[in-house]
């Protein structure tokens, strides 16, 4: 089986969150299995201006069908190299990819996107069309690639090669839908083909839609935010598409880089360690603390939290539950890069408490290593979480998370007082202040009793495999063939 990922974002060419991190892992841990495709695996991104293309690599031009050019083609470039596993496509036409950002700026996003990445997604048909082994399966991410799906169904809907391909759609987060308005749709479609891609009727395409009614298997990257996404609360409107497709869509919970992500070989650490021997954790609690203006020599007990300032990520329950924990002793370090006025609360409290709470506003990749390695406690209050990676890392490091109960996060942590001999972390249930604080109040009772219970709790987390190996690749490897038995049958 040949299979090729199309995607918007990967690891470490072009990454604003968790879809960059997912498909490369993915793309190099599939090829590491026995049962894996018999070739690597193809991963298409748009060559955006911030991705690097090293000198020498292979490039070549590629006719592409486009409804806005004159004549109805353009030309592109695909460049392509060999990264770790996986060989990468990168599709490279500036007038459509040569932008400050990826997806839009401070106005918005770009206008035109329903046509980047429509370009997109026809040059990576057009460049597997024309290789001498078509892929079996083509594995889309996100509404940025889920409009392949749509040009197979409708653009090569009588071509041969292309209409035998199985597609999967693989849903980072339901909250972005790719809407393309009818003013946009000649941009992205022939007018030989609007005809079968939307009614007369309809105001324009959510394209992250109409990718879930065409694949033949749909998931999402947990089992838990799959129930969720079925119901009205959780669903962002495409709850009831997603009934529709039954068993054909699947959680499948995302993996951990090992490597990438082990204390014992982090060099931006302070000092590494291991589940065997955690007393390097000491060195990297001192070295955080210093570095963000905290007194290394307070034996209180160090909240962290890091993310995308976003509404999501529940910044406004830390900010309501911040005085008490201050109150109680606790000290608290937030790494956040997004909307500031997530933080507007927070950021009073600093001025205020600027020996107990350290904020950092920006995104700074080292310091997150060394917030995970050097925090005691690590804080995700999701409003709702795909997956979350951050708990996972957090477990990696030996620092037990305080998560609430949606989607990745109750798959992944475990709570301590309800499964003494199982538990990994701290669970709460209601997106309050409340509920969070009364969260930490027992995992700050569980690290200032310290002895076996703690031991044993971050020994627990400590042991778990999040390796993509170990599971999720396998998962996917189902899905794939799934899928492609029943486009077959089709």
């Amino acid at each position: 089986m040949r299979v090729a990922l199309i995607a918007a974002e990967c690891e470490p060419w072009a990454k604003t969150g968790g879809l960059a991190d997912v498909v490369d892992a993915l793309a190099r841990s599939l090829g590491r299995l026995p049962e894996g495709p018999a070739r690597p695996v193809d991963v298409f991104l748009p060559r955006y201006r911030s991705v690097p293309v090293p000198a020498g690599v292979s490039r070549r031009q590629l006719r592409v069908p486009d409804p806005r050019a004159r004549g109805g083609m353009t030309e592109v470039a695909l460049v392509e190299l060999e990264a770790d596993g996986y060989r990468l496509r990168l599709v490279d036409h500036p007038p459509a990819f040569d932008r400050a950002a990826f997806y839009g700026d401070a106005a918005g996003d770009y206008p035109d996107n329903a046509w980047r990445f429509g370009l997109f997604c026809r040059a990576a048909i057009e460049a597997l069309r024309a290789d001498d082994q078509p892929p079996d399966v083509v594995s889309l991410h996100d509404w940025q690639a889920a409009t392949a799906a749509l040009y197979r169904d409708v653009a090569y809907r009588g071509d041969p090669i292309v209409r035998a391909w199985a597609m999967t759609l693989t849903i980072h987060n339901l909250a972005y839908h790719g809407w393309a308005e009818r003013s946009a749709l000649p941009g992205m479609l022939f007018k030989a083909e609007l005809g079968h891609a939307v009614t007369a009727a309809a105001d324009g395409l959510d394209l992250l839609r109409t990718g879930i009614e065409r694949a033949e298997v749909v998931n999402t990257v947990s089992p838990g935010y799959a129930r969720e996404a079925l119901t009205r609360e959780f669903g962002m409107g495409l709850d009831g598409v997603l009934r529709a497709r039954g068993d054909r869509f699947v959680g499948i919970i995302n993996g951990l880089d090992m490597t990438v992500w082990d204390p014992g070989m982090d060099g931006d650490l302070a000092a590494t360690y291991s589940r065997a021997d955690r007393s390097g954790k000491v060195g990297c609690r001192r070295d955080l603390l210093s570095g963000v203006g905290l007194d290394p020599a307070d034996a209180g007990p160090v909240l962290a939290m890091i993310g995308r300032l976003d509404p999501q990520k529940g910044f406004d329950l830390l900010a309501g539950a911040a005085q008490p924990l201050l109150d109680r002793g606790a000290r608290l370090v937030v790494l956040g890069s997004g909307h500031p006025d997530q933080v507007a609360q927070l950021r009073e409290l600093a001025a205020v408490h600027p020996t107990r709470l350290a904020l950092v506003e920006r995104f700074d990749r080292v310091l997150a290593r060394q917030i995970y390695a050097g925090a005691d406690l690590f804080l995700m209050p999701s409003r709702f979480e795909p997956c979350g990676q951050g708990q996972m890392i957090a477990l990696r490091f030996g620092t037990p998370p305080i998560v609430r109960r949606t989607g990745g996060l109750a798959d992944t942590v475990v709570d301590a007082d309800e499964h003494p001999t199982e538990g990994t972390g701290f669970v709460f249930d209601d997106a309050t202040p409340e509920a969070l604080l009364a969260a930490c109040d027992r995992a700050i009772a569980c690290f200032g009793a310290g002895g076996h219970a703690w031991d044993d709790l971050v020994e627990r987390g400590m042991s778990l495999d999040w390796s993509w190996e170990s599971g999720p690749a396998r998962s996917y490897a189902a899905a794939f063939a799934r899928a492609a038995q029943l486009r077959r049958g089709s």
